[in-house]
């Protein structure tokens, strides 16, 4: 059995959807690996985990997010 993490994969600012959140499965992923879409924060903590996959998303270091209004 491996113990390897995934990596993290990295997000920009611009990569955020409404408020501050990706979908996974993301459009990099192969189609056998999709699962429900799901919305995760990654704008609350810098990062977020796929409930389904556990795949992790975090905020390019030095992103800078903009303020909604």
């Amino acid at each position: 059995m491996s113990t390897d993490k995934q990596p993290a994969v990295e997000v920009t600012a611009q990569d955020l959807q409404g408020h501050g959140v990706v979908f996974c499965p993301n459009p990099k992923m192969t189609l056998w690996s999709g699962h429900p879409r799901v919305f995760i924060d990654v704008a609350s903590t810098g990062e977020g985990k796929c409930p389904y996959c556990g795949t992790v998303y975090k905020l390019k270091a030095g992103e800078v997010l903009g303020h909604a209004h």
